[in-house]
């Protein structure tokens, strides 16, 4: 690695501090250590969120989920009151990874990453969720602006995200078996809203379906998604696998996704 200084704040408004004077914010560090070892990172300054108390924790707060930036994929996968009320929130994190990686990986960390491949952005986008700052909120539709591309200004923390508990939400996915990332990653939900498909690893980053959403807004069915022709035009295309192999996978789990939520 690179010579560099580490920061350990212990408050929000420290570490703010540090990244609006060009820090490296640190969370679960799964991408960046990584990349730092390869030498395609080098940080004069690292800023380890690990010591502040108040972005780790979950709580209940009326009809909705509030996850601290800081909680690990470990603690949401195993939260009793998240598998009770939400459990495809807690599927999707007790199924990201290998257990090493959901022992370190953060909820912030990943939404902040914006991986094109990775779990957590299908849930906030598909639950309607809301990304709170350190200076602003931001509506899940307005966050994930591309690849590794968000809204986020420079200097700016994610505190926690809340997610409305939906009536029924399933997410299935098909893992690249070297990665463990998801060749194609769908998290459904329907709430009082309306259904909301969302899709990862298929594409530039997460996004959501419209045709799969207005055919299931109709009759939240398997056979609804399967009338859904997907267009492959836009997908993307690598050794792993083509882009209609993809189109053909997002129907494929979506389908698998409804049916799970019915139970």
């Amino acid at each position: 690695m690179y010579a560099f200084t580490l920061e350990r704040p212990a408050t929000v408004a420290d570490a703010a501090k540090l990244a609006a004077a060009g820090g490296k914010v640190l969370a679960g560090g799964q991408t960046l250590l990584a990349s730092m070892k390869l030498r395609l990172s080098a940080p004069e300054q690292l800023v380890d969120l690990g010591g502040i108390k108040e972005l780790a924790g979950i709580k209940k707060d009326g009809n909705a989920f509030v996850i601290g930036a800081m909680t690990r994929h470990l603690d949401v996968g195993a939260n009793a009151e998240i598998k009770a009320g939400f459990p495809a929130l807690a599927w999707l994190a007790d199924h990201i990874g290998d257990r090493q990686v959901r022992a370190m990986g953060t909820i912030g960390g990943s939404v902040a990453n914006n991986d094109p491949a990775a779990c957590y952005p299908s849930a906030v986008l598909a639950s309607g969720a809301t990304i709170v700052t350190d200076k602003r909120e931001i509506a899940a539709d307005d966050f994930f602006l591309g690849l590794f591309t968000t809204a986020l200004e420079e200097g700016e923390l994610i505190t926690a995200i809340r997610f409305p508990i939906p009536k029924r939400a399933a997410y299935e996915k098909l893992r690249q078996k070297a990665s463990n990332f998801p060749l194609v990653g769908v998290f459904v939900t329907q709430g009082d809203s309306g259904v909301r498909v969302a899709v990862t690893g298929a594409g530039n980053g997460v996004f959501r379906h419209k045709g799969l959403e207005d055919a299931l807004a109709k009759s939240f069915t398997p056979e609804a998604a399967a009338g859904v022709k997907i267009d492959a035009s836009d997908l993307n295309s690598d050794l792993h696998a083509s882009a209609a192999y993809r189109a053909n996978l997002i129907n494929v789990l979506t389908q698998r996704a409804v049916k799970k939520a019915l139970g």
